[in-house]
């Protein structure tokens, strides 16, 4: 026998013995792959069966609850509405920026209280 044909049988040898790490029972799934949108119209079927069941109203984006959210809030000016990167030490004002901040330090006493009540943080200042 010459060096090709004893290659030729072992190889087919190997590729013969079954390997111990393949399950010989195994059978590929026949589950097909759903489209996106697909997947989304059963998942719109599947809350409605829910709700039907549970509370007899259509599930929509108000009606889910949901966990709170865990980033931070984000913080604006209470004068001009941009972000507020700044909070005034004296009276608890968020500004802008410098030019802003010359309103704020220049306002009347009972202004910066109306300013805090808009966004809900009155406080009592001392």
């Amino acid at each position: 026998m010459t060096q090709a044909t004893v290659d030729i049988h072992t190889v087919a040898e190997m590729n013969s013995t079954p390997n111990s790490f393949k399950n010989p029972n195994y059978k590929h799934p026949t589950r097909r792959v759903k489209p996106v949108k697909q997947l989304i119209v059963d998942e719109q079927k599947h809350l409605r069966a829910i709700a039907e069941k549970v509370k007899h109203e259509p599930v929509t984006y108000f009606a889910i609850e949901a966990p709170p959210s865990i980033k931070p809030v984000k913080k604006y000016c209470d004068i001009t509405g941009l972000k507020g990167n700044y909070r005034s030490a004296s009276s608890g004002i968020r500004y802008h920026n410098a030019e802003v901040y010359s309103i704020v330090k220049n306002m009347a006493q009972g202004v910066d209280q109306q300013y805090l009540g808009l966004r809900n943080a009155n406080t009592v200042l001392r």
